[in-house]
C-alpha cells in the first residue's frame, strides 16, 4: 500500500498533526528537518503554516515537501 496524507492541521510550532489513507493519525514535529535551501525558509512561522496537502503529502510554496513515507514513520514514532 502506497503512503498517502490525506488530512492536515497546523498544532503549534512546528508541529502538524496528520491523518493517513491507512488510519495512523497523530502529530509530527518537524523542527529538526527545516535547515538548507529548501526547508530553511519554513522557520518563518507564519510560512510553516501555509502547507498544503499536493500529490499526497505536505507541500509549501517554495517547492518543499516531505515524502509521506518520511512522515509516517516519524507518526509512527510518536504513537
Amino acid at each position: 500500500m502506497f503512503v498517502h496524507v490525506v488530512e492536515a492541521r497546523y498544532i503549534r510550532d512546528y508541529i502538524i498533526w496528520l491523518r493517513f489513507n491507512d488510519g495512523a493519525e497523530g502529530e509530527v514535529d518537524l523542527s529538526d528537518e527545516l535547515e538548507g535551501e529548501v526547508f530553511g525558509p519554513l522557520r518563518d512561522a507564519e510560512r510553516f503554516k501555509r502547507f498544503s496537502i499536493a500529490c499526497h503529502t505536505l507541500t509549501w510554496d517554495n517547492g518543499a515537501d516531505f515524502a509521506p513515507e518520511f512522515l509516517r514513520e516519524r507518526v509512527a514514532v510518536a504513537v
